[in-house]
């Protein structure tokens, strides 16, 4: 056990940005989901393309998960090249997403029309979409020839915020059986899975770096400047900040040292901000003509998200005190769960929360009914 003045580290700029930044994303992956309920709820097209899981899919996801991470474990180095494709068309793909938003408020506010610039098959991309492509597409292949720091964040973010939009949670019931089951999953890959496997596998997958196919590309055609391109890449999996983020050498290092956060200490209780932000706008809605001074202090979303910053200090404490790597989720569960349970118990919401929203008839299913 460090002594209690090194959790000074945490005053770090490194420290305090990877705070910010997670804490920053966990929130704007709830408000992207909000919105993109929103377009759902107008655009009835679009409800194909999220999922809503149940509680056999909720079970099922530490179980894939650990088989994902075993798979990573033995058989990363003979399948890094594939990993890292598909990453940069997932990575290029969430990027898409993620402005989205942006470009159509651009084209609001100067009043632009969106035109079909481009036909392929039986295909139709708008003006913006092709823009939003070519935008996406420019900044993974910057990723893959440089392999920076930021670009990975980056595209991490857009991973989270997609994933978090996609991959929706219908109650509190379904949100704490998955919670509960990944906070299991990861203390005993982080603490007991060297016991078993001979050395800790969610640190080795994590450290681990990619084969860039770019570069073998380059290199086998021998094109110009291929050696400025970067042999191993980083995955956007993680977020990472050097911990000389304004410079300048860290005391009693040798090289480069990176602060870590994994996008599942994001995506997962992004999921349940997610799911609360919903509730609170439904909520709001419906007060609004009781109570149009609904205040903002009552929203679930505020109990949540303070309790992720308070679990991620936690995580990050515990780590600099005990000099070994900490399952996040262990902290983060219970400190943005357990406030917006206790929160929906005292105000009498707990079962509502716990069920999720009654199912809304619509008129006709009301006459069908009759």
């Amino acid at each position: 056990m460090e002594p209690l003045w090194k959790l000074g580290y945490l005053l770090e700029p490194a420290s305090l940005v990877l705070i910010l930044t997670a804490v920053l994303v966990v929130f704007a992956s709830a408000q992207r989901a909000l919105n993109y309920e929103r377009e759902m709820d107008r655009h009835r097209d679009l409800s194909d393309s999220s999922i809503t899981l149940d509680s056999s899919q909720a079970l099922m996801i530490p179980i894939a998960s650990s088989c994902s991470l075993l798979l990573m474990f033995y058989l990363f180095a003979s399948m890094s090249q594939v990993i890292t494709a598909f990453t940069a068309v997932a990575s290029a793909s969430s990027l898409a997403f993620c402005l989205v938003p942006y470009a159509t408020l651009i084209n609001f506010q100067l009043g632009l029309t969106d035109p079909i610039a481009a036909r392929c098959c039986w295909w139709s991309l708008t003006r913006t979409q092709v823009t939003l492509v070519v935008t996406s597409v420019g900044l993974v292949g910057a990723w893959l020839v440089s392999g920076h720091w930021i670009l990975n964040n980056i595209l991490g973010i857009s991973i989270c915020i997609a994933f978090v939009s996609h991959v929706r949670l219908p109650n509190i019931k379904i949100c704490a059986l998955l919670l509960v089951c990944l906070f299991v999953y990861d203390i005993f890959w982080v603490f007991f899975s060297e016991r078993f496997f001979g050395a800790n596998v969610m640190v080795s997958v994590a450290m681990q770096q990619a084969s860039n196919p770019v570069h073998t590309v380059a290199n086998t055609l021998k094109l110009p400047g291929f050696k400025a391109i970067t042999k191993k890449l980083e995955l956007p999996v993680k977020l990472v900040f050097p911990r000389n983020l304004l410079g300048g050498a860290v005391p009693g290092s040798s090289g480069i040292e990176f602060m870590m956060l994994g996008l599942g200490d994001m995506a997962i209780p992004g999921m349940l901000l997610a799911l609360v932000l919903c509730y609170d706008h439904r909520k709001s809605k419906d007060c609004n003509d009781i109570d149009p001074s609904f205040p903002r202090s009552q929203k679930y979303i505020w109990y949540a998200l303070s309790g992720y910053l308070a679990g991620l200090v936690a995580a990050l404490a515990a780590g600099v005190l005990t000099r070994s790597p900490q399952p996040a989720l262990l902290y983060l569960v219970p400190s943005t769960l357990g406030p917006v349970i206790v929160a929906a118990w005292a105000r009498s919401e707990f079962y509502e929360l716990w069920n999720g929203p009654r199912p809304v008839v619509n008129q006709k299913d009301q006459m069908m009914q009759v």
